[in-house]
């Protein structure tokens, strides 16, 4: 399963730049990310390409990687309601999400308390590859 870091960041102008910069300069690319204020810290979570290298990216420049999390990825149709379709499937199976954001590609990246159990509803939501 992919892997989700949430960061913690200074509130101020070239931390977001910083971290993004420490994972490109480590060659580690960026495949989903959101970023927001919560009091006066920012929190960063991003997907990356190769979680080994970018948690050390992160380490190595200075960052609080608060968490590493498995997650869950859904590719949507791009049209009203997609999502819903998708996020339904996991509420009808009892499962909570505690995270959502967008990847560069469109996928959706869900986490939540049953990563296995997210897995399994989107499979069976997508069905039989």
């Amino acid at each position: 399963m992919p892997t989700d870091f949430m960061v913690s960041l200074f509130h101020r102008p070239g931390t977001l730049a910083a971290a993004s910069g420490a994972l490109g300069e480590a060659g580690v690319n960026i495949e989903g990310a959101c970023a927001f204020v919560c009091g006066e810290t920012g929190v960063y979570h991003l997907l990356v390409s190769d979680a080994e290298r970018g948690r050390r990216a992160l380490i190595d420049a200075g960052f609080d990687v608060l968490s590493e999390r498995r997650v869950s990825l859904a590719q949507v149709e791009h049209r009203p309601g997609g999502a819903a379709a998708v996020l339904s499937r996991i509420a009808a199976m009892g499962l909570s999400v505690d995270l959502l954001y967008l990847t560069g590609d469109g996928q959706i990246v869900i986490a939540g308390d049953d990563p296995e159990g997210i897995q399994r509803a989107l499979a069976e939501a997508v069905g039989p590859a």
